[in-house]
């Protein structure tokens, strides 16, 4: 939390400093000091014990608890050094009136105790503990305004220029975000209820899961926090609590609760937490995760901590419904091709139906016959699967593709190296034999568009370090046999002389002109 909030008391609720009770469940607070408030029950039974012991002749006891506990709301005792001079200065007889007044007054003037540390020793100067939503008044424009709300074609169209094929999973996720729009903006506004529809995604390592979701919170104006599974634990244990998601999905909302409650959030490996196979030992970090999500998919009331990942008595709280909450989970899901493949050649190998083992063994997109059945086996249980009702499978990338990202995106990898060559003055182009050679690399790989990058780095690297030496440099040329080690990069001089002299050879009579101007002053 910033400073400003943390300052606001209007954003925070206040808490009685002795029962630790909120002003929502104990009533209104008295403020005896500047961060010592205390509720009227709190209150009674203080001046109940005070009367008891009064009646019962223990008011010594009283006294003595009083010595020992911290008074608040009462000047601090004057230093030794002041109370000498005071003493110098005044007469015997002032002394003595003093002395009667102070005890007249103690026995008088009821002192307001730190009853935090008589009752249960709590530091009453602990943050207040939960956030309150802010009030939407009847004027306030709309959180979601439909009319705004770009259609599913729309949605892809945005997402073609970045994300290179996948059109069935760019389809599948534009129509339920726009779905989610919808169903947000008109809050249910007659009879039908509109449930929502959670999404799983699977595919292949680099095929572009966790690229499309971000993409998709660049172009939309909508809270999108992107968390990861593995670090989830079950409540209890070391571990980031199954809260977390929704606090990042705060923070992505500048703490706005009711921006938050219609957000979107997407949880990467989610195929980490599917079921050990064959043990008995509790597994804090897979099923028990699973089912910790189960009311979190589906819609509750959630207290979540606000600037953290686990709870504790120093982080306010806050509670986010998660009903408007669109969830997409995303994973690799490895070996859940050889489930499926298992399940598609059950059939016998003889006979007149018969079918070859091997018959799948080739077909690169066998995750888009993939069935619920088939997610289960590999370890989610089936609740947790019952509840993202969509699948999503991503294909795996071919050559053609894997060329096509090379060239097409707006950010596409070459074009972040010819910015970085353009600073030098020096312009990149590549050979479409250096586009092919580079994807067949790839594909080799077979780690998807992550692969791209690291061929990439391994040729470029002896380019950016040579090409700074040279000013003369204007033209470099990758081919292809560049990159399958055969030869050089083509390398073109430039005719006129380079922008970098220019500019030098320009600033230098004007340094010799300063320099001539010193030595006559």
């Amino acid at each position: 939390m910033s400073q400003n909030n943390s300052n606001d008391d209007t954003q925070y609720e206040k808490v009685c400093s002795v029962c630790r009770r909120t002003e929502s469940v104990a009533g209104k607070m008295i403020q005896l000091q500047q961060d010592f408030y205390i509720c009227n029950d709190c209150l009674q039974k203080s001046f109940d014990m005070i009367n008891n012991m009064t009646e019962n002749g223990q008011l010594d006891e009283l006294t003595k608890m009083m010595q020992n506990v911290p008074l608040t709301g009462m000047p601090e005792k004057p230093s030794t050094s002041d109370k000498e001079e005071g003493e110098e200065k005044k007469d015997d007889s002032e002394k003595k009136d003093e002395k009667e007044k102070k005890k007249k007054d103690s026995q008088q003037t009821p002192l307001f105790l730190n009853l935090g540390s008589i009752f249960g020793g709590q530091n009453p100067n602990l943050e207040r503990t939960r956030i309150k939503k802010k009030e939407r008044k009847e004027g306030d424009p709309p959180l979601i305004d439909i009319k705004k709300v770009p259609a599913p074609h729309k949605i892809k169209a945005m997402l073609d220029e970045y994300v290179i094929g996948q059109e069935r999973a760019k389809k599948i996720i534009s129509v339920a975000v726009y779905n989610h729009y919808k169903r947000v903006a008109t809050q249910t506004m007659d009879e039908i209820e509109i449930e929502k529809s959670n999404i799983l995604m699977l595919g292949p390592t680099g095929c572009g899961k966790t690229y499309l979701v971000k993409t998709l919170a660049k172009l939309l104006d909508v809270p999108l926090a992107i968390a990861d599974a593995t670090s989830l634990t079950e409540a209890g244990y070391i571990g980031d609590d199954i809260e977390s998601v929704l606090s990042k999905l705060l923070m992505a909302a500048d703490n706005d609760v009711d921006r938050a409650e219609n957000g979107i959030v997407f949880v990467d490996e989610i195929d980490k937490l599917a079921k050990k196979q064959n043990t008995n030992s509790r597994d804090v970090s897979g099923e028990a995760v699973q089912q910790g999500m189960l009311k979190l998919l589906e819609g509750a009331d959630i207290e979540v901590p606000v600037g953290a990942t686990s709870k504790n008595a120093m982080v306010p709280l806050t509670t986010i419904n998660t009903r408007n909450i669109l969830f997409i989970c995303g994973g690799a899901f490895p070996d859940l091709e050889e489930i499926i493949k298992a399940r598609l050649s059950k059939q016998a190998s003889i006979g007149f139906n018969g079918e070859l083992k091997d018959k799948y063994d080739k077909e690169k997109n066998i995750l888009n016959k993939v069935t619920v059945e088939d997610v289960k086996k590999f370890g989610m249980i089936p609740e947790f699967v019952g509840r993202l009702p969509i699948l999503c499978p991503l294909e795996s990338l071919t050559e053609d593709m894997l060329v096509e990202i090379l060239k097409e995106p707006k950010n596409a990898i070459l074009k972040q190296y010819q910015k970085l060559l353009e600073l030098d003055e020096v312009d990149l182009r590549f050979d479409d034999s250096a586009y092919r050679a580079i994807a067949k690399k790839a594909t080799e790989r077979d780690t998807g568009a992550r692969a791209l990058r690291a061929i990439i780095e391994e040729f470029m690297l002896d380019i950016m370090y040579e090409i700074p030496k040279d000013e003369n440099i204007g033209t470099v040329t990758i081919t292809g046999d560049y990159i399958e080690g055969k030869g050089g990069p083509v390398v073109e001089i430039r005719t006129g002389e380079s922008p970098k002299k220019k500019k030098a050879d320009e600033a230098k009579p004007e340094k010799e002109s300063e320099q001539e101007k010193e030595k006559e002053e």
